[in-house]
């Protein structure tokens, strides 16, 4: 009976973690903020918690919890009629139901050293921005192991055939005449192999010339960053501005005085010798440069643009 019953605990105690895992993995349809971190994933996600709330709550207003409408009286419904008070509480058990959704989840990325924080009701690009402008005005620095933070505001599967029916139309928003821009094209993988990068950039620069060819590339100082980052076989993609202004979203960088910033320097902030083969790389170089894909979790990316 002891022996029966011990089994029994390992046998339903032990698959739950799993499970509860495979539903919290980056998949497509997911937007948020893809952090990269300094060798502590704990500790990052804890520290974008933090800083995505705190922005948050400035922009939105504090998260809803639904308690407050839980907890409201039901002395009215005394005064109604069945159906009316009926409607009421599925009304209520609705909003509650929606209300409870997080603002920000975290969910395990791939990807060594990044971590990703899925959003509910915020625009990423606009929250993410805003941070980093803050940071840029007040060198306030408010964290230690987040390095890059980049918004993600959408996902899709990361092979040639999905990735350009998904951006042929996600980038109409940006760069479908009579709309133009400057652009250049920032592209990373991990543990990947689906994608070579200088197809990518050639690809995507294609799309946003045939979508009106007074768009033009710029790696000097370009109006709008397309951002295109793999994670096994999620492709994450964002167009930002001020990418170089923000020190390519580097938040130990774009906090620093301006005495102490280099523009040649790499982006990559107080990194230790050991760190991951994964670790963040931006060199900017054109297409027909030298080809740096990754292949597995050993390879790095770089970013991109060109034509």
């Amino acid at each position: 009976m002891s022996d029966t019953r011990k089994r029994s605990r390992k046998h339903y105690g032990g698959h739950a973690p799993r499970k509860l895992r495979r539903t919290r993995e980056l998949e497509v349809g997911a937007e948020g903020v893809l952090i990269t971190c300094n060798m502590n994933e704990r500790k990052c996600t804890r520290e974008a918690f933090n800083l995505l709330n705190e922005y948050a709550d400035a922009l939105y207003g504090p998260e809803q919890s639904g308690e407050a409408q839980d907890s409201q009286s039901d002395d009215d419904e005394d005064d109604e009629d069945a159906e009316a008070a009926l409607k009421k509480e599925v009304s209520q058990i609705q909003t509650s139901m929606k209300s409870r959704q997080q603002r920000f989840t975290a969910l395990h990325s791939g990807a060594t050293n990044v971590v990703f924080i899925r959003s509910h009701g915020v625009d990423p690009e606009k929250l993410v921005h805003h941070v980093l402008s803050d940071l840029h005005q007040t060198k306030k620095k408010k964290t230690r192991v987040i390095l890059r933070m980049l918004p993600v505001s959408g996902t899709c599967r990361a092979f040639p055939e999905d990735m350009e029916k998904y951006l042929s139309v996600f980038l109409e928003r940006w760069f479908k005449a009579p709309l133009r821009a400057t652009y250049q094209i920032c592209f990373k993988a991990r543990n990947s192999s689906h994608n070579k990068r200088d197809d990518v950039i050639k690809d995507v620069a294609a799309l946003v010339a045939d979508m009106n060819p007074e768009n033009k590339v710029d790696l000097t100082n370009p109006e709008l960053s397309i951002i295109i980052e793999i994670i096994k076989a999620v492709c994450c993609v964002s167009v930002v501005r001020d990418y170089a202004l923000f020190r390519k979203y580097n938040l130990q960088e774009v906090s620093k005085e301006p005495a102490n910033q280099s523009p040649d320097k790499e982006d990559v902030s107080k990194e230790p010798a050991n760190q991951s083969p994964d670790k963040e790389e931006t060199a900017t170089s054109t297409a027909d440069q030298t080809q740096e894909q990754d292949n597995g979790s050993s390879a790095d990316g770089h970013a991109a643009g060109g034509d």
